[in-house]
């Protein structure tokens, strides 16, 4: 009966009949409630994680459809000013081509006139000359009413042929 001597013997027994108090108030129940509460809070939280998860990849992709939608119409809206401005250079060229053709026409318009002018002015200039000269040469070998007369045709007959 050394067994009974054992202190370990009766720490045993002491915890077994502690364990049966235990048992029979009912603490284990309440234990493995509260785990069995705690488990299904948990099993809550995790749905809730899961359903936040879903509806932040559902916002992700809906963000991502929206930002390559943006994108597009970013490059569209480059695109149509790249064309515009494009459209605008050939107008504009084709309007400075117009100008320097309308330009370069007026000032050959006015090199003609002037052209013309000169070759009436010395024109002008030469009957001018020849009337004086004949006027001279008469006056000098005609002389009396005859020679009057003669002057004033003869005159009259330059101004007509010359112009």
């Amino acid at each position: 009966m050394a067994i009974f001597q054992d202190t370990n013997f009766w720490v045993g027994v002491g915890f077994a009949v502690f364990m049966a108090i235990v048992w029979k108030a009912g603490a284990f129940r309440s234990f493995g409630a509260s785990l069995d509460e705690r488990s299904a809070r948990i099993a809550r939280e995790l749905d809730e994680a899961k359903r936040l998860r879903e509806e932040a990849e559902a916002l992700l992709a809906e963000y991502e459809a929206k930002r390559r939608a943006a994108e597009s119409e970013a490059k569209a809206i480059v695109r149509a000013a790249k064309a515009e401005a494009e459209r605008l250079a050939s107008e504009t060229e084709a309007k400075l081509n117009d100008f320097v053709t309308r330009r370069t026409a007026a000032a050959e318009e006015r090199i003609a006139q002037a052209e013309n002018q000169a070759f009436a002015d010395v024109r002008t200039a030469a009957a001018e000359a020849a009337v004086k000269a004949a006027e001279l040469i008469l006056r000098d070998t005609v002389a009396g009413k005859t020679a009057d007369d003669v002057l004033a045709r003869s005159i009259a007959d330059m101004k007509t042929q010359l112009n």
